[in-house]
């Protein structure tokens, strides 16, 4: 169960990847997407990471609220 259970993360966070427009801005260069995370994880262990948190918390919120007309609800 706790394989199921990593593989359903893996693909919700790959999901977040592509709604975030990060597939296409990048041309899919994994690279760069694997450098934005690296940059992020980096700020998240600075000093600022409360702030970062708070800033990226309030977008990822805004983000989501403007695809509510094309989510589909969570079971």
């Amino acid at each position: 169960m706790k394989r199921r259970e990593r593989t359903r993360q893996l693909i919700e966070l790959g999901g977040l990847v592509a709604k975030a427009g990060l597939i296409d801005l990048t041309d899919d260069d994994r690279a760069v997407i694997f450098g934005l995370l690296v940059e992020a994880a980096a700020r998240l262990r600075s000093e600022d990471r409360d702030n970062a948190l708070l800033l990226w918390r309030r977008r990822g919120r805004r983000a989501y609220e403007a695809l509510a007309p094309e989510r589909e609800p969570r079971p």
